[in-house]
């Protein structure tokens, strides 16, 4: 899987296992201050700790099932 549009420079040869553990602004479009807001507000550092937030997670949900709603 290429996903090295999504990534910084930096982070392109990483394997998945190693995004994980790396920190959010390794995502492409990311900044340092973005990174540091994520932390403040939701004490993420890494794309592991992005990736498994509970409130994204809900809004990921929410907006899944949506379009199924009669």
């Amino acid at each position: 899987m290429n996903i090295n549009k999504a990534l910084d420079k930096a982070y392109e040869t990483k394997s998945l296992k190693e995004l994980v553990s790396a920190p959010v602004a390794a995502i492409e479009g990311v900044s340092d201050a973005d990174a540091e807001a994520l932390l403040k507000a939701f004490n993420i550092k890494t794309i592991g700790d992005l990736g498994t937030n509970k409130y994204f997670l809900w809004a990921q949900a929410i907006v899944a099932l949506a379009d199924r709603e009669e």
